[in-house]
């Protein structure tokens, strides 16, 4: 049987900060769902053809569509070949007899193109010897909308399609106000044409002639609002800069993102990876225009738009951060506003209210984790000045010093990494974690607070003491009760591989590279990418290289060959995989 937390079609994904488009179909480029955050809802808000849309058999919300001579040619008759323009923006190229279809789906993004939107850009070209009357449409219908936080709740109001001015096809839901509403309309002067049936329906049309050897080019936009006299102002934007000026503008933006290692085959698997962290991690909500972190918008994902403080700061940041670091700056700061009231307390609706209690060490640590690793990087120690970073940083040494062991220089926890009860109080990550983000505070606190921290170096020889016991060919525990019970079960999420990364060992030390032998065939991403800091890094790399994964990005549990197990599309941990491997390569040298 399936697992629902994968998808069943093999979908084009693509999107902005503004909007995501999760479910691209491969076989005729129809568009099944489109999604968008809403602050006020907490939520994400999805349109869809129907209420099934992920098993993509109904009726998509967009639909390409050809006739040639007046009848409907399908694009799939002589099949799709696709590609992905800058590792994000899904392009295809049909052939239907002498009639040479190319397609560009893209939500613009960069300078003066970042806008709550998206275009489906086709070019049909005649090599035939005779001229061909052509159409290209636009269809879909309006069968579904919903909220969803982490599972889907359906609208209760009806569905409606509309005409507004110009050409413009409005979607929305019966009540007012709504949630959000799309506008849609050509580049041109196009026909119109609704219907309105139990799921109503549009259909967008431009009719020309093309003579042999001649090219058309036709663009439909699709702008998302609060509501439609906010979308239909949207769609007037994009109308007004034109499609070919914000696909360059985005691609332009595209190429700036994308990061480089030296090979091929890696720096696809980095920029994919980065690219849907920096994207699916990452929303700003249609209601408030301010930036949230979030576990991941495909609508398949478990965890859907809740998010901790270590996914979001460890996992999701450090890759913007690699392709973006004015962003990057941004986040920190907005993790701080909206989550620093309670680090590390446990899971959040993105707008900061608390989903589920569970605190971590590592959450509570990651906030001066992330802003030391963004001023070593960036060089912008002023970031520190910010009331909201110094409070918050503040905030969390108290919540750490809390936490201390009265006897033991070590830290107790409630839950792990990977969100379960801790097997005993004081785990082993948990702790090189905190001892790294000692070092962190000591650089950005006061002077006087920093002399009241506990001594890092105090911390990690605590760790060999608690949990390397056993003598010269120990391996390190993964939890101690610190009165001699232990439990040598690694945490597959905070795995003891990562230590060299929080400086606690070096990757040659003895009793690491034991404990790394231990861990050889992971079924959860988290703890195989951890593998990248050791002592079979290579091997992990060339694992990386060829591992399908979920769609080609992070899914937290995967098999031998790395075909994702549950969990696909998830955001943060695509965030990790692109700086892990990058990280990896540049830090340590290592090479498939």
């Amino acid at each position: 049987m399936r697992d629902a937390s994968l998808p069943s079609i093999p979908w084009q994904v693509t999107g902005n900060h503004w909007v995501s488009l999760p479910c691209v179909h491969p076989v005729d480029g129809s568009v099944h769902a489109l999604g968008v955050l809403h602050r006020g809802a907490r939520s994400a808000v999805e349109f869809a053809g129907q209420a099934d849309f992920l098993d993509g058999t109904g009726e998509p919300l967009a639909r390409p569509v050809l006739r040639v001579d007046g009848a409907r040619v399908e694009l799939a008759q002589g099949g799709i070949a696709w590609e992905r323009a800058f590792h994000w923006l899904p392009t295809f190229t049909a052939t239907v007899g002498d009639l040479i279809v190319r397609g560009t789906i893209f939500a613009p993004y960069g300078l003066d193109a970042d806008i709550a939107g998206a275009v489906y850009a086709l070019a049909v070209e005649n090599r035939g010897s005779d001229t061909r009357q052509v159409s290209l449409a636009l269809e879909g219908t309006l069968g579904h909308r919903q909220v969803r936080v982490r599972t889907p709740r359906a609208l209760e109001d009806a569905s409606r399609v509309s005409a507004g001015a110009d050409g413009v096809v409005i979607l929305e839901g019966a009540n007012a106000p709504g949630l959000a509403a799309l506008a849609l309309a050509g580049d041109e002067e196009c026909s119109v044409h609704l219907r309105g049936e139990e799921a109503p329906g549009y259909a967008i049309e431009r009719v020309t002639e093309l003579a042999p050897g001649a090219r058309v080019d036709c663009a439909f936009y699709l702008a998302a609002g609060p509501e439609r006299d906010g979308a239909q102002a949207i769609l007037g934007v994009l109308r007004r800069r034109g499609w070919r000026a914000l696909l360059a503008a985005t691609r332009d933006a595209l190429r700036a993102l994308e990061q480089s290692t030296g090979a091929e085959s890696v720096d696809l698997l980095v920029n994919r990876n980065l690219l849907f962290a920096y994207f699916y991690g990452v929303a700003r909500a249609l209601d408030d225009a301010q930036y949230y972190l979030v576990r991941s918008r495909v609508p398949w994902h478990p965890a859907g738009v809740t998010i901790r403080d270590w996914e979001a700061l460890c996992w999701t940041i450090p890759a913007v951060q690699l392709a973006d670091p004015p962003l990057a700056r941004e986040l920190i700061l907005r993790a701080c506003e909206v989550h620093g009231y309670a680090p590390g307390q446990g899971t959040h609706y993105f707008d900061g209210t608390l989903f589920e209690p569970g605190f971590t060490l590592e959450g509570c640590a990651a906030y001066a984790i992330a802003v030391d690793r963004y001023i070593r990087d960036t060089n912008d120690d002023r970031i520190v000045e910010e009331p909201v970073l110094a409070d918050t940083l503040y905030l969390s040494n108290d919540d750490l010093t809390a936490r201390r062991d009265k006897d033991h220089p070590l830290y107790h926890t409630e839950v792990t990494l990977g969100g379960v009860p801790a097997p005993l109080p004081f785990t082993l990550h948990g702790n090189a974690v905190v001892a790294y983000a000692l070092e962190c505070l000591k650089r950005t606190l006061d002077e006087e607070a920093a002399k009241a921290l506990q001594d890092a170096e105090g911390v990690r020889a605590a760790l060999r003491r608690h949990f390397a016991p056993g003598g010269a060919k120990s391996t390190f525990v993964a939890a101690s009760d610190l009165g001699g019970k232990v439990s040598e079960h690694d945490d597959p999420v905070g795995s003891a591989l990562w230590l060299p990364l929080y400086e606690t060992v070096e990757r040659s030390d003895s009793t690491y590279r034991r404990t790394a032998k231990r861990i050889t065939s992971p079924e959860v991403l988290a703890q195989q990418l951890a593998r990248l800091m050791g002592p079979d890094a290579s091997e992990v790399l060339g694992w990386l290289r060829r591992a399908p994964l979920s769609l080609g990005v992070a899914a937290g549990r995967v098999d031998a060959e790395g075909n994702a197990t549950a969990d696909g599309g998830d955001a943060p941990l695509a965030g990790l995989l692109a700086y892990a491997t990058w990280f990896a390569v540049h830090a340590y040298g290592v090479r498939p």
